[in-house]
């Protein structure tokens, strides 16, 4: 797989999958939807390692980043479907845009990653203005609006987690043996809550959106969609892979509002430039730093010379 390719795929994959979720989830139990989402994307997985021939390590460390990959699938999985019964898939994917900020924060207490500069404390925090000038909106407009932001919070949460963790396992397996390694761990956790909080069928009442938007979540959203992003997760840095979250957000607004009438409010749009605003800056200030410290490497190695 090409790494250009991938990351095109992990970028439109992810731009379209809140409005996936939202759509497979409107006739559909959330943890039904979920369930046989991720039951498309397993059974496809094992068909391809078959063919292919790809291994499956089953030691040590293969067996941790199966669990860490599996805690960002079924946390941000679950509570993202969840919290699509009450906010849009625009915001949605906005408040997952968090995500590089939250892992640099979880990086520095987990792997020990240098503290934020000021420049990046500055963007955190016309970031969180952002998110707090759109959270405050879809309070205002939905009356439960409140239930849906807390639950993304907290998948983002389980997602950047999920990173953070598989960054610091130095390891080379197969991005497809770890897309079908975590969804193996994680797919009879999404059975177990299914059967819990649901475990009824009711197939009568599925519509054909809801279904379409199921095997688009399965072949693309989990099965081609994971692959990439644990691909290019090998293949480039963090803070390259996080730029994935700056474009997302937009399109996903965007799709959402074109093809499923979401409303888009003027505080919404101006929450997201703060929150796109951040997470540039955010960005953009660790490639300076990086471009700095090269400088000045170079620079005390002419003059020893």
């Amino acid at each position: 797989m090409n790494v250009s390719t991938a990351y095109i795929a992990v970028v439109l994959i992810w731009s379209t999958t809140p409005l996936g979720i939202v759509w497979s989830s409107e006739s559909v139990h959330p943890t039904l939807a979920v369930l046989l989402r991720m039951l498309i994307a397993l059974i496809l997985g094992l068909l391809l390692i078959k063919v292919n021939r790809i291994s499956l390590p089953w030691h040590r460390d293969a067996v941790k980043l199966y669990l860490f990959s599996a805690l960002g699938i079924f946390g941000g999985m679950l509570l993202s479907y969840y919290a699509a019964q009450y906010i849009s898939s625009g915001l949605i994917s906005l408040i997952f845009g968090l995500a590089p900020i939250l892992s640099g924060v979880i990086a520095q207490k987990l792997i020990h990653e240098p503290k934020f500069t000021l420049t990046k404390k500055i963007a955190l925090v016309v970031a969180l203005i952002g998110l707090f000038i759109v959270c405050l909106d879809n309070l205002l407009l939905s009356q439960n609006g409140y239930i849906g932001i807390i639950l993304v919070l907290f998948a983002v949460l389980f997602f950047s987690l999920s990173g953070v963790l598989v960054k610091s396992i130095t390891i080379t397996i197969h991005p497809l043996s770890t897309t079908i390694g975590a969804l193996l761990l994680c797919t009879p956790l999404f059975l177990l809550v299914w059967l819990i909080f649901d475990g009824s069928l009711n197939y009568q009442q599925w519509q054909l959106r809801s279904i379409l938007a199921i095997v688009y979540l399965g072949v693309f959203g989990s099965l081609i969609g994971f692959i990439a992003y644990f691909y290019v997760l090998q293949k480039l840095t963090a803070s390259t892979v996080a730029l994935i979250t700056m474009i997302t957000p937009v399109l996903a607004l965007s799709l959402g509002a074109l093809l499923n009438n979401e409303h888009v409010s003027f505080n919404l749009m101006i929450g997201a430039v703060f929150v796109v605003t951040g997470l540039t800056c955010f960005q953009w200030s660790t490639k300076v730093s990086a471009s700095m410290k090269k400088r000045l490497r170079n620079s005390h190695t002419k003059t020893r010379f």
